[in-house]
């Protein structure tokens, strides 16, 4: 059975890494289901080249020029790279962009840690949703909601975190035609890759919205996060120009740019991967809703969502599952806004997947220890 340190779930309001939890022998052996990125991309080919480039790239510094990387990136999503800002993770944009709010931001919660850590109280307000509806969020009273609080900007999770709750890209471009009058609509697409075949992004909508930008991190769907890359898009030049200005210089290492330049003649196989991901979490879902004793959640992301009705804590759920099966989950409630019966997993594979679902019911009926 493994050890683990206690204490590190109170000082965060993200997940504490497996190696700080289990030392790094042991994380080997485990299998991390809160790790929600992509386990088929980058590709082989891709990880020798950026291997083989290594001993030149560390001798280097980084571009100054943020279009370099920009272009490479625009190629793949057939927007315009004048529109992209890319930052060291989406977290560095997010925080920068929260940083320098002037107005009210509307924060649906349960959500991101970052969107509630990262805004100053004065300028954060949180709209809670409901747990007898499942954290479902209603666009059409989110917007009644902020009008009448007076709030004059707005954040959107498409496909929400922690839930998966997807809305279709013709619900969300109602709800922008409906929010012209906000200063700021910020919608975070981190998972939008894996809501389906068709991807259902506002990226080829943002020249309709000038008070739209798109926030997405590249660790969800090209599995990188060791790489921290992530991207605003947006039609808004005012925006762009000050989120460059609030930049380093060299906020992206060369790793990083040398990876976004492998992405042009990799397209075909990130799409392959996309798919495999989508496949997975179906099978996932599916697999899911058939055990008694939880309530699994619709998702159009990577991940599901699911909360338990047995009584057992999430935390509870999540300890036993890691000491007696090496299986790591993510505990929702120190989640602002949940309570303490949600747990989220996002796929791993298809092997990895038939583990949890085989060992879950175990796990819950097993008895309760204080």
């Amino acid at each position: 059975m493994l050890q683990i340190d206690e204490s590190l779930f109170e000082q965060t309001t993200h997940s504490p890494s497996l190696i700080d939890l289990v030392g790094h022998e042991n994380a080997q052996r485990v299998i991390d289901f809160c790790f929600i990125a992509n386990p088929y991309y980058p590709t082989p080919a891709m990880i020798e080249a950026l291997a083989q480039a290594l001993p030149q790239l560390i001798k280097h510094y980084p571009s100054s020029n943020p279009m370099v990387g920009a272009r490479h990136l625009a190629a793949v999503l057939h927007v315009d790279a004048e529109r992209l800002v890319i930052g060291n993770g989406a977290t560095e944009l997010i925080t920068e962009l929260c940083h320098r709010l002037t107005f009210s931001l509307g924060v649906p919660i349960p959500t991101f840690g970052e969107y509630v850590d990262k805004i100053e109280p004065a300028r954060r307000r949180l709209y809670p949703l409901q747990a007898a509806n499942n954290y479902q969020l209603d666009l059409g009273t989110y917007l009644d909601w902020l009008r009448k609080e007076a709030v004059q900007a707005a954040l959107v999770i498409n496909p929400h975190n922690p839930t998966g709750q997807l809305f279709s890209l013709q619900e969300m471009q109602a709800f922008l035609e409906a929010a012209r009058s906000l200063d700021l609509v910020i919608v975070d697409e981190s998972f939008i890759d894996f809501a389906g075949e068709e991807i259902p992004s506002l990226l080829h909508s943002a020249d309709r919205y000038l008070n739209l930008v798109i926030v997405r991190s590249m660790s969800k769907h090209c599995g990188v996060p060791g790489l921290r890359l992530g991207y605003c898009y947006s039609a808004n030049e005012r925006i762009l120009e000050l989120l460059r200005k609030s930049l380093p210089t060299w906020n992206l290492n060369t790793l990083a740019e040398f990876f976004l330049s492998l992405l042009p003649a990799t397209d075909a196989d990130y799409h392959a991967s996309r798919l495999r991901v989508i496949e997975d979490v179906r099978w996932l879902h599916a697999a899911l809703s058939q055990i008694e004793g939880i309530t699994v959640y619709p998702t159009g992301a990577n991940f599901v969502c699911f909360r338990i009705d047995t009584g057992m804590t999430a935390r509870q759920l999540q300890r036993r599952l890691l000491v007696e099966h090496a299986m790591y989950v993510r505990d929702c409630s120190n989640k602002v806004g949940m309570d303490p019966f949600h747990i989220r997993v996002a796929t791993q594979g298809r092997e990895n997947d038939s583990r949890l679902v085989e060992a879950l019911p175990q796990a819950l009926a097993a008895p309760i220890n204080g």
